[in-house]
């Protein structure tokens, strides 16, 4: 066989051997690529994504999209080829496993939690909503969680209503802490509770809780550490003045809350809040209205452009990094607040985009 021949061959065998490898040698990363956007003000598999009812609403037009991203799954392994064609690509982002899934998360434990944020994220949505538009909803503390084989086990439950603890009347969550706390392990703390089930008869009869007990717990010591615990979550529930359904299916995670809300603010007040404009975004929110910073901006900004946005409501704190790679066609809007948001709505349906607050890379 002529050296160049052979050369050739033993080239290619060893081409053909590394190719061989790069399939088979899995690698720590994994893959985020933009994933669908979904129009607020429309209909998701056949259902409208927000349905009032027991309340006036208006007519809406244009797009309030929110954005998602597609990540592989925590069970799923890289192959090397795989890895470096992401790296090549316009419109995905390899990056370590662990950015994803900390801490050995499986894919189960990941879907739950999404499914918790986005629940908890459509609830401060609902809050954020009616606070823009100076309607009340009242609040009330209650157990969010109860943990195994604590004092609190099988004495109180998810969803019981914490009236007071040891006769100091709770407001917000925090305070449930800060009393216990000020026990030591061992001592005794009394929680006067409205029992989960009375507290949703109440609710859904429209109608003051008649109901309360008195639950006496021995806390014990957190860890290692001398502070006294009784081993619940506590967190906050709230009752509408009517009733606000978001469905949406295959989506988690928290990143949705602005544009549900914004897209609840648009339905109850009359006129279309974006002129029928295109308008996509990202971006958590709590019951004030605060905008939070999200995963996966650039991913986002991809798909919205690909979906047809012209605007994007890009939470302050994702700015910079958003400035880096701006989609043509697509300007972004910084928003700290829901009341920010409204308002640069407002701005890009009467024309007055010259006035938008931009985002910026410092």
């Amino acid at each position: 066989m002529p050296r160049r021949t052979a050369t050739m061959l033993a080239s290619t065998l060893v081409l053909i051997a590394l190719l061989c490898a790069g399939v088979f040698i899995p690698v720590p990363y994994s893959e985020m690529s933009p994933g669908p956007t979904v129009n607020t003000l429309g209909d998701s598999g056949g259902e409208p994504v927000l349905r009032v009812s027991g309340r006036e609403t208006y007519p809406t037009s244009g797009h309030l999209n929110m954005t998602t991203v597609r990540v592989t799954g925590a069970d799923y392994r890289m192959n090397l080829v795989e890895a470096v064609a992401g790296w090549l690509s316009d419109d995905s982002v390899v990056v370590p496993h662990d950015t994803l899934y900390p801490d050995g998360k499986t894919e189960e434990q990941s879907t739950q939690e999404n499914a918790e944020e986005f629940s908890q994220s459509q609830e401060s949505a609902r809050v954020a909503a009616l606070g823009q538009l100076g309607i009340p909803v009242a609040s009330r503390v209650v157990v969010s969680s109860v943990q195994k084989s604590s004092p609190a086990e099988g004495r109180l439950h998810a969803g019981d209503v914490i009236k007071a603890v040891d006769g100091t009347p709770v407001k917000v969550p925090q305070d449930v802490a800060k009393i216990v706390t000020k026990r030591r392990p061992g001592q005794t703390v009394e929680f006067t509770i409205v029992p989960a089930k009375e507290a949703a008869a109440a609710e859904k009869a429209r109608r003051d809780p008649t109901v309360t007990e008195d639950i006496t717990l021995t806390t014990k010591a957190a860890g290692d550490e001398n502070r006294a615990i009784v081993g619940i979550q506590a967190g906050t529930d709230h009752t509408f003045p009517f009733t606000i359904d978001i469905r949406l299916d295959d989506v988690g995670g928290p990143s949705a809350g602005l544009m549900f809300a914004l897209g609840i603010v648009d339905k109850l007040t009359p006129g279309p809040l974006t002129g029928g404009r295109f308008v996509a975004g990202t971006g958590t929110i709590d019951d004030t209205g605060k905008v939070g910073p999200i995963g996966g901006i650039d991913m986002k900004l991809v798909g919205a452009r690909n979906a047809g946005a012209k605007y994007f409501l890009t939470p302050a704190e994702n700015c910079a990094a958003a400035v880096t790679d701006i989609p043509d066609g697509l300007t972004l809007i910084k928003v700290n607040t829901i009341a920010d948001a409204v308002k640069s709505l407002e701005k890009v349906r009467d024309g007055n985009t010259a006035a938008l607050p931009s985002c910026s890379a410092g």
